[in-house]
């Protein structure tokens, strides 16, 4: 079969699928491109950057299978793929870990000013004074928002630092560590940490707005390395600005690269910010590498 990877995938996926007898070409197309070029494929796969839509989908008239390597799905159109016959695959749990570390690390960078008073003492400063005032992750209430994959290892984590955890997910309702499953409105009301780690429903909208800010305690963090749009940016904006957030860990954003509009958020003195890394470690790209290719060919060989 004839494979087309459009974001990239690790030399031990691509030797997977060339030793099953694949022919892989890696190709960066621009969208215009890759209508062009998608009709003479079985299979692509996708990270986050390429957009498999419906016109992409009509295009690939030989496509059987469209893999995506990482969790989500929202840069496919999977309803019209499948109403083509053709499988949707992805990788629930290659990456979790490295998200999870990722989740873990925000909430340390906003609870002790890492990102700040590094930046300041490279001027020159010696802020003590104004960030003697960290608070530490031991016995705080950890609310997780979406309980899979991810959302799990943030809670073993959360476990290991001595906080009491607390979670809610519509469909997943136990774990074998000790976790308080409970209901959203209870972690809005009782989390000094919300972090999020679920799909972003584009229909229903985000999952965190301005009457969810308003049912929280003040003070509280907000991690979102899941989605953009599943936090409203605006209402977080504001909930900065009138203290009843601490700070917040920002992955992801509704536009990336954020637009001019957005400065405001990232540039916040009680915001840590990345660039859609959660799943960019090394170890995670192996394994996402890995995953989808063995899924694609145990998918061609069904």
């Amino acid at each position: 079969m004839n494979i087309l990877v459009s974001d990239g995938i690790t030399p031990d996926g691509a030797k997977i699928l060339t030793d099953a007898g694949h022919k892989v070409d890696k190709l960066k197309l621009t969208p215009e491109e890759l209508l062009n070029k998608i009709g003479d494929y079985d299979c692509i796969i996708v990270r986050s950057a390429t957009k498999v839509t419906k016109e992409v989908i009509e295009a690939g008239k030989k496509l059987k299978v469209i893999g995506r390597g990482g969790v989500g799905l929202d840069n496919i159109d999977v309803p019209f793929a499948q109403s083509k016959g053709i499988k949707v695959l992805n990788t629930p749990a290659a990456a979790s870990v490295s998200v999870a570390e990722l989740a873990l690390a925000h909430m340390l960078a906003v609870s002790r000013f890492l990102y700040v008073s590094s930046m300041e003492m490279r001027q020159g400063k010696w802020p003590k004074k104004e960030y003697g005032e960290g608070i530490e992750l031991f016995k705080k209430n950890l609310g997780i928002l979406g309980f899979g994959n991810i959302g799990k290892e943030v809670g073993r984590r959360g476990n290991a630092f001595g906080m009491h955890v607390m979670a809610y997910d519509p469909i997943v309702n136990s774990a074998d560590f000790p976790v308080e499953m409970t209901t959203k409105e209870k972690i809005l009301a009782n989390a000094d940490f919300i972090t999020l780690h679920l799909p972003l429903n584009k229909k229903e909208g985000p999952v965190i707005g301005k009457k969810e800010f308003e049912m929280m305690k003040n003070g509280v963090v907000i991690i979102n390395c899941a989605r953009g749009g599943v936090v409203d940016e605006a209402a977080l904006l504001e909930a900065l600005n009138s203290g009843k957030v601490a700070g917040a860990g920002i992955d992801v954003f509704a536009n990336e690269p954020p637009t001019d509009a957005q400065k405001a958020l990232i540039n916040h003195p009680r915001v840590s910010v990345t660039p859609h890394i959660g799943a960019s470690t090394v170890e995670g790209q192996e394994r996402v590498g890995a995953e989808i290719a063995n899924r694609i060919v145990k998918a061609f060989n069904a």
